[in-house]
């Protein structure tokens, strides 16, 4: 008994130490994931028992950022995107996938964000502001060089968007292979 009286002392404690902008973080990662699960799924699942569930999905990276769980929600997310556009055939519009992207990144980087945050911290909000400004910026970058890549490789037929796929999966490599190297020059 007095292990638990004293585990109950420790919760109250802990609880009582929380600041506000950790928990403000954490609360913008489950609307992040929450938006992105709501755009990627078709509404006809939304409609049923699947709603809660994406609840729960959301809620897991916001209480648990170190673990598992974003990846979880931002596989659950793209599941829920191939199942709108292959299982329920809706047609694939540029805004949206523009939208579940940037939910997706902005969701990993406020769970990264949250992941160095403990509770009890005391935070400037300009980290915060710093911190969604630079999301802002590489997300802004992203849709100039998506909708470019779309444009210069045609909307119409299959071509076009299999080389905008090719286009984008150089860039990507490229990307990968500077970083390497920026890393190894260390």
């Amino acid at each position: 008994m007095k292990a638990v009286t004293e585990r109950v002392r420790a919760a109250q404690h802990a609880a009582a130490r929380v600041s506000l902008t950790p928990l403000l973080v954490r609360a913008a990662v489950f609307l992040v994931v929450l938006v992105g699960l709501l755009l990627a799924f078709p509404t006809e699942v939304l409609l049923g028992r699947a709603l809660g569930a994406l609840v729960l999905v959301a809620l897991l990276p916001a209480v648990g950022p170190r673990r598992v769980w974003p990846t979880f929600a931002a596989l659950v997310t793209v599941g829920g995107w191939l199942i709108a556009t292959d299982g329920y055939g809706r047609p694939i519009a540029l805004w949206r996938l523009l939208a579940v992207a940037a939910v997706l990144y902005l969701g990993h980087t406020l769970c990264a964000l949250a992941a160095v945050l403990p509770y009890d911290a005391v935070v400037d909000p300009d980290l915060v502001v710093r911190w969604l400004v630079r999301a802002a910026g590489v997300m802004l970058g992203t849709f100039v060089l998506g909708v470019l890549l779309v444009e210069v490789a045609g909307v119409g037929g299959d071509a076009g968007f299999q080389a905008a796929t090719v286009a984008g999966l150089l860039v990507a490599v490229g990307l990968t292979a500077l970083l390497g190297w920026l890393l190894r020059r260390r």
